[in-house]
């Protein structure tokens, strides 16, 4: 199924729910009753008399023409106010039977003419049930009571015998034809056969008058907003055969009517405009929010392959092997040194969980891809496919409106689903997008960087932009240069995608300029991109070979920048970052060598979200493990620390609290130490001589002695 993150921050219309009837109360009675319903009933008139049905024509008519016999019955009894029981209890349904009328024809009126036909033997269900009711009405309406005119009687027969005339629900034959029309396109598709341009072309341009892209535009929107406002297991078409219409229909829009005028301004003066339209079709940050718990601290990736260490906590397998590998001997997280390195168990329940979640977001970079799922999106894929030919000719020799419009349907199309990113790499994309990161247009290098991000989450298209000649640095010179900073935020975000493959880091930081730009964007660019910045830079330094390099270009202490920024969401991730970084004993002293450093850190103990409390104190706890006797002195000296660090026990998250317990065990720990050598034990079980100056404290000298002592 479709995920609401997909479609959440698309613009929502106003287009009715066939729950809608439902019964309402009714408090209503006598003379403000009738006028209520003769208010309604000329409302409904008057709003769909003159109204194109596109489906459902002989329906909606018949149901106005039936709302046209009330109003005169209305409007002739207005005034009477002696109406017995029933007469009030009739009119009381004939108000819901009116409700329910003006929410049935408003859907027909406003959804698209693709969903309407989809639905076409449903509406008619529902009409049929209207005039169910109406006929139940007539038969206990006590007609003799209400004291009716000979005319006004006789409309009210004549209604009654129409009605009872309809023993089955109408479906128009032309409406199922085309039905079974749109049908035979997506069994086309499925089969890999892709119907005619002259078939598509009568059926959407001729027989729906779908003949403009902002039209088709709408339509495909209006489909995929249906998979969200409706529950996926009552939906009828299923969300995977309706992923295939809009797949058909998206198609058709780019075959049948062309790339230079899709409603939207394209120029660079509108350029403002265009990036609000793109982060709502796009959901940005909002796009797909994986639940932290299926996060890889190591890669801060989706886990494909969860396992647990000797600590507890898990990470993704190859992450956690590649660690080992690098000559690690402790818990990425908690800073633990691990009993054993080599055993790691799988962690089921997880990765079930993991499956499961994906399969219902439809997030298809899952553990398990199924056949089934593979299956019931064959004639969607089929579908984009054969539109990714054309969207990658107008890249290739379009009009630069053409290559405006290609960039950014291959952007949307490769956000969301895994297999499109990877049959849009094999289709030639990659080359052309790159030729475009050069652009001048500010439009066009936004949309194709922002492609070239939203490719490279895909592992196929990984390499292939690694393989493409001179692609890395273009990436890098929009990352420095680009003519949007969200131009210059997802070049970054593509770094990192591309440094999540171990083999590319050193190359990566080896480009001209890359960790000064990205420490550059941690502080000037906009959230999402100082995010994507810092993780880029975390992506970088987790290889060993790019330590140094990262701490001559300005990297760590751009991390240590952002600690202060506005944005808490920025904060925190810099403390995650730093986090890393202090877990090896080189970057743990040169985050101590900043002033800033541990005051950040504390700030975070202080005003942070429980989330980067809990990562500012095991930030602090990795750096006096790590980083010798003056950041040891640095941390303990720090104002309030004990405090903090005392509440945090109390109010933080689990594993805020783990970490802060870890933390005072550890000077408790020490604490006892000293005191053994203070007193001479005579079994000689903890002997070691601290020579540092009187001035530091106690405790510091307490805290280094049994980091010293116990540092694998």
């Amino acid at each position: 199924m479709a995920t609401e993150a997909i479609f959440a921050s698309l613009r929502r219309r106003s287009s009715p729910s066939l729950d809608a009837f439902l019964t309402t109360t009714v408090n209503l009675s006598g003379v403000p009753l009738i006028q209520t319903l003769a208010s309604i009933s000329a409302e409904i008139i008057s709003c769909f008399r003159s109204v194109r049905f596109c489906f459902q024509r002989r329906n909606s008519r018949s149901l106005i023409r039936k709302i046209e016999v009330l109003v005169v019955l209305f409007e002739y009894i207005s005034d009477d106010s002696g109406l017995d029981s029933t007469a009030v209890l009739c009119f009381k349904e004939l108000f819901l039977f009116l409700h329910r009328s003006k929410f049935l024809l408003h859907y027909c009126a406003q959804s698209s003419k693709l969903w309407l036909l989809l639905q076409n033997p449903s509406l008619s269900d529902f009409f049929h049930a209207l005039n169910r009711d109406i006929l139940t009405l007539l038969d206990v309406l006590p007609i003799n009571s209400l004291n009716l005119s000979d005319d006004i009687r006789e409309h009210i027969e004549l209604l009654h015998q129409q009605s009872s005339k309809s023993t089955t629900p109408f479906v128009d034959h032309n409406d199922e034809l085309l039905r079974d029309r749109f049908y035979s396109f997506l069994h086309g598709f499925e089969k890999g056969q892709i119907p005619n341009s002259e078939e598509l072309r009568s059926f959407f341009v001729e027989k729906l008058e779908i003949s403009d892209p902002k039209s088709c535009s709408y339509e495909i929107e209006f489909l995929e907003e249906q998979i969200v406002n409706h529950d996926c297991d009552d939906l009828e078409p299923t969300s995977s055969l309706i992923n295939g219409f809009v797949a058909i229909t998206r198609y058709c829009m780019f075959l049948l009517l062309g790339f230079e005028d899709d409603g939207m301004e394209w120029s660079i003066e509108n350029s403002k405009k265009q990036r609000k339209c793109l982060i709502a079709e796009e959901i940005v940050d909002t796009f797909m929010t994986l639940p932290k718990d299926f996060v890889c601290s190591i890669s801060l990736s989706l886990m494909k392959d969860p396992v647990i260490v000797s600590t507890g906590q898990t990470y993704d397998r190859s992450s956690i092997v590649r660690w080992f590998e690098e000559g690690h001997s402790t818990c990425p997280k908690t800073g633990q040194k691990l009993v054993d390195s080599s055993c790691i168990v799988p962690n089921l329940a997880l990765r079930n969980l993991i499956t499961r979640w994906c399969a219902a977001m439809e997030f298809e970079d899952s553990p398990n891809e199924s056949p089934a799922s593979v299956l019931q999106s064959r004639a969607s894929l089929e579908a984009t496919k054969a539109t990714v030919l054309i969207l990658i000719q107008n890249l290739a020799g379009g009009s630069e409106l053409a290559q405006i419009v290609a960039a950014r349907e291959i952007r949307l199309l490769a956000k969301t689903v895994r297999k499109r990113g990877v049959l849009i790499g094999e289709a030639g994309a990659i080359p052309h997008l790159h030729r475009l990161l050069k652009s001048e247009n500010a439009v066009v290098q936004e949309h194709s960087v922002t492609a070239m991000h939203n490719l490279s989450v895909c592992d196929e298209n990984r390499s292939l932009i690694m393989q493409e000649n001179d692609c890395l640095e273009s990436i890098v010179s929009v990352l420095a240069s680009g003519l949007t900073l969200e131009a210059q935020g997802n070049a970054a975000a593509t770094l990192y995608s591309l440094s999540t493959v171990h083999e590319y880091k050193k190359q990566i930081a080896n480009v001209d300029g890359c960790i000064k730009s990205l420490a550059s964007l941690s502080r000037n660019g906009k959230p999402r991109g100082k995010k994507d910045a810092l993780n880029a830079l975390y992506g970088i330094w987790s290889h060993p070979d790019n330590c140094s390099q990262m701490i001559n270009s300005g990297g760590v202490s751009a991390v240590i920048g952002a600690l202060a920024d506005e944005d808490e969401a920025v904060t925190e991730r810099a403390a995650v970052v730093l986090g890393v970084v202090a877990n090896h004993s080189l970057g743990a002293e040169t985050i101590g060598r900043e002033e800033s450093a541990v005051a950040g850190l504390i700030e975070l103990m202080r005003c942070g979200t429980p989330r980067g409390k809990e990562n500012a104190v095991a930030t602090l706890l990795h750096l006096c493990i790590n980083g010798g006797t003056v950041v040891v002195e640095k941390v303990v000296r720090a104002p309030a620390l004990s405090d903090l660090t005392q509440k945090l026990l109390l109010t933080g998250t689990n594993r805020a609290k783990r970490k802060a317990s870890s933390f005072l065990a550890l000077v408790r720990k020490g604490c006892e130490n000293t005191a053994m050598m203070r007193s001479g034990n005579r079994e000689g079980s903890f002997r070691t001589h601290v020579s540092l100056p009187i001035s530091i404290p106690v405790c510091v000298v307490i805290l280094h002695t049994y980091i010293y002592a116990h540092k694998p």
